[in-house]
């Protein structure tokens, strides 16, 4: 299947939508129309001209989502170049790093991340510009960037004497087999690729985004996942974009607090989220509710609890603005628990399951086709595959192909030799099966999965499921030490606190609760010996999954 070209669909989009709102930042007084982002891609567009940039040079981005952000890569990929997000997580070495190892000319960032870095360490630059008003931050010796962005106002006139108009709109013309974006994993298991995604990986993305509706003109949505991250950007950003849809950029730290005002006065039409934000929508709204005796003695009477579900459906729905066909949830595993519990209240939730390397989407079905606890139909224009070491084996990793596929990693051909077989299928290193109607099931990263003495496969991630549904628990981890589970547990101290019980004693006694309650719940094989409390939140991804990778020398108390 030809995808249309990644670029000609926003040439499209800014002169189709030209009077629309594309994209406002949440809480400030900055908003564009699809028009006012055409003419700021101009703008730069001039200033890549004056410096010489050719096709194929690489622009690096870093900051908060804002409107900036999205038209400074946009301006990159509408020019023909190739554009580098990096994560704001991201510490200072990796930075550097990324930007050394790119070899990015311009750089687009956040002063305050700015601040932080050392522009000596970044050798190849040629020009640094700020998130907030697109100045020029820093230029190399030679260079006559901030005398030419003092002209700029001129240079556009000379260059459109009439004013600039939507039949101005005019993008570099590159075909989809080139590489248009870097994007830097920066996976659970401790370091950072570039992933070589081309206009046809992306546009494979935008095109099933625009085949199945899920967004249309003059939509709303509120873009709170970290647009460098490939799933937040491929349908909040891209999609949007292509089709003019009206994006809010959240610049802050999604909370459910933050979330739900931000919700209310947005009214998304389609919420893209990962299961950390909606679980924790989930035990802030829905579990004070269910766990009042009444509503449990009511929930009990099989003819009360359908009205009851849909009450509490409709607090959910309303909680999340109103107005959204469905919340598509990816980026790590949904706590089971929850999930059976959206679906029994019939709320309008789906699971889709990708990676980076596929810019990311590979299966997804909507809410009304899904099939409970899986992640989705592989899309039609990907195939996948179970490939198992022996015949007998339960369960093999998901391998994949087709038109999402990355081309590889960036300058990095052992690693890219590494992730594909001899017959060209991308290794995704998840475990799980495929059923006869093509839905997904993932069981968990063949990295994180522990090998009980008895020969069971223990996915320690179904196990911290159900622990951190247990009272007091805010997140965990399982390890594997002398051959015994250890669970890592960080406490809700907050909620210890309001009930004056954070002393030392008694959440010794919850905790011992909790192992009791956990272990009863269990297969014998995944029995926990010990939990052994955690003084911090783990340390996350972008992705808000935990880097597993840095609590494997933890030993026991």
């Amino acid at each position: 299947m030809i995808q249309e070209n990644f670029i000609k669909l926003y040439e499209h989009s800014f002169r189709e939508n030209w009077d629309l709102p594309c994209y406002t930042d949440y809480g400030e007084e900055e908003s564009y129309t699809y028009g006012q982002v055409a003419q700021e891609i101009a703008r730069l567009h001039l200033l890549f001209k004056h410096c010489q940039l050719r096709r194929g040079d690489k622009i690096a981005i870093i900051g908060k989502n804002n409107a900036r952000w999205c038209i400074a890569y946009m301006a990159t990929v509408t020019y023909g170049g190739i554009v580098v997000p990096i994560l704001q997580d991201f510490n200072p070495n990796d930075v550097h790093h990324i930007v050394n190892h790119s070899e990015s000319v311009f750089f687009f960032t956040s002063d305050t991340i700015w601040d932080h870095l050392e522009e000596e360490k970044l050798t190849g630059l040629r020009g640094v510009f700020s998130l907030s008003d697109f100045r020029c931050l820093y230029q190399r010796d030679g260079e006559t960037i901030q005398r030419f962005l003092k002209h700029l106002d001129n240079e556009m006139e000379k260059t459109y004497p009439k004013g600039f108009h939507k039949e101005n709109v005019l993008y570099t013309d590159l075909s989809n087999d080139k590489v248009m974006l870097l994007n830097y994993t920066s996976g659970t298991t401790g370091f950072s690729k570039g992933v070589m995604l081309t206009g046809n990986n992306l546009a494979g993305n935008v095109t099933f985004g625009i085949r199945t509706g899920l967004l249309k003109k003059g939509d709303k949505v509120l873009s709170f996942l970290p647009l460098a991250h490939a799933y937040g950007c491929a349908f909040d950003f891209l999609t949007a974009t292509a089709v003019g849809t009206h994006v809010t950029l959240l610049g802050k730290a999604p909370s459910p607090k933050i979330l739900m005002k931000a919700f209310e006065e947005v009214k998304p039409n389609l919420i893209i989220t990962v299961p950390l934000v909606i679980e924790k929508i989930y035990k802030n709204v829905i579990q004070p509710i269910i766990n009042k005796k009444t509503m449990k003695w009511a929930l009990s009477i099989p003819l009360l609890d359908g009205q009851i579900y849909g009450q509490i459906r409709k607090k959910l729905v309303d909680a999340l603005g109103g107005r959204f066909k469905e919340v598509i949830i990816g980026g790590a595993a949904m706590n089971p628990e929850v999930e059976e519990f959206f679906h029994r209240i019939k709320f309008p939730f789906t699971i889709g399951y990708g990676m980076t390397e596929c810019a990311p989407l590979i299966s997804y079905a909507s809410w009304n086709e899904f099939a409970p606890t899986s992640s989705g139909r592989v899309l039609d224009i990907m195939e996948a595959r179970v490939y198992k070491e022996n015949p007998e084996d339960k369960l093999g990793e998901i391998q994949v192909r087709g038109e999402n596929v990355m081309a590889g990693y960036y300058k990095n051909p052992e690693a890219t030799k590494e992730v594909f077989t001899e017959d060209g299928w991308l290794r995704t290193g998840d475990l799980g099966t495929i059923d006869e109607n093509n839905n997904v099931y993932i069981r968990g990263r063949s990295k994180t999965m522990i090998l009980s003495s008895s020969g069971q496969n223990i996915f320690p991630e179904e196990i911290e499921a159900r622990l951190n549904n247990l009272p007091f628990v805010l997140e965990s981890l399982v390890v594997e030490r002398n051959k015994r589970l250890i669970a890592l547990v960080y406490a809700d101290y907050e909620a210890l606190d309001s009930l004056g019980l954070n002393q030392p004693e008694n959440l010794k006694t919850i905790m011992d609760e909790n192992l009791k309650n956990l272990n009863s719940s269990v297969a014998t094989y995944e029995k926990v010996s010990q939990i052994q409390l955690y003084p911090t939140e783990f340390e996350k991804t972008p992705k808000r999954s935990i880097k597993r990778y840095l609590y494997n020398t933890i030993t026991e108390e």
